[in-house]
């Protein structure tokens, strides 16, 4: 199994994109910690791996308070040896409207809470894989630079951002053979509301595909585990481009 013996730590374990890269680390053998503010959401992506076969816990953590993040992670270290892998997929504040219509203190607050809860979770994880001289940090939305979508509101932007923060983190880490990855989407269309209102935006995410295609779920789960082994090895300071040749990074 590619992530063998491996311990991964995701924070917003129990959302749908973080319970799909738990199902694709705990498929490759990893040791899966699920981080959250929502128990039940958290044991049903649990007991699912469980069920599969795969190792998963959980812990209520609010990835915005750093030292609820700090004491979760060196419990986790002193109960594994290890943290090998760290990805933080919290819900963020997405802001579906044109950039007009938004107060400034909303837009401020919501890229803020973004930049926020990322630069606590890395900075928790590096400081243990900066002692171990190892480890892979990924990061997931991504830059697209050929952005054409109007009404993305603070979204695109939170995204760039946070590729912006990925990138120096890139710089001051691959000295200590830490590995930074982002994992560029699209959108993914299984994690849209089943309703009538959002089929234009689910067909327009296939339409931007040359292949018309677009990333589910379990492909966000396959290609995260893929990059985070050591079959990845020679793949960091980048993005990962999932999105079926719909967006350029």
């Amino acid at each position: 199994m590619l992530l063998e013996n491996k311990t991964a730590v995701i924070y917003g374990g129990g959302g749908s994109i973080g319970g799909a890269i738990a199902d694709g680390f705990a498929a490759e053998g990893a040791r899966v910690f699920l981080a959250g503010r929502t128990p039940a959401k958290l044991e049903t992506v649990a007991d699912r791996i469980r069920a599969a076969g795969g190792q998963a816990e959980t812990a209520v953590v609010d990835a915005l308070d750093a030292s609820a993040v700090n004491d979760h992670i060196d419990a986790v270290v002193e109960k594994t040896g290890s943290v090998d892998i760290s990805i933080n997929v919290i819900t963020s504040e997405a802001i579906f409207q044109p950039l007009a219509d938004i107060s400034t203190n909303d837009f401020v607050a919501a890229i803020g809470k973004g930049l926020t809860t990322q630069l606590i979770t890395t900075k928790a994880a590096a400081r243990h894989m900066v002692k171990q001289e190892s480890g892979v940090l990924l990061f997931f939305g991504g830059s697209d630079q050929a952005n054409i979508h109007p009404g993305m509101g603070n979204v695109q932007i939170g995204f760039d951002a946070v590729e912006s923060l990925r990138r120096q983190w890139a710089v001051e880490l691959a000295p200590h053979g830490i590995r930074t990855v982002t994992l560029l989407t699209g959108g993914i269309v299984d994690t849209f509301p089943d309703i009538p209102e959002m089929a234009g935006a689910r067909q327009s995410i296939i339409d931007a595909s040359p292949l018309k295609r677009a990333a589910t779920m379990a492909d966000v789960g396959s290609v995260a585990a893929f990059v985070a082994s050591d079959k990845g090895r020679s793949i960091t300071s980048t993005q990962v481009n999932i999105s079926f040749g719909a967006c350029y990074g």
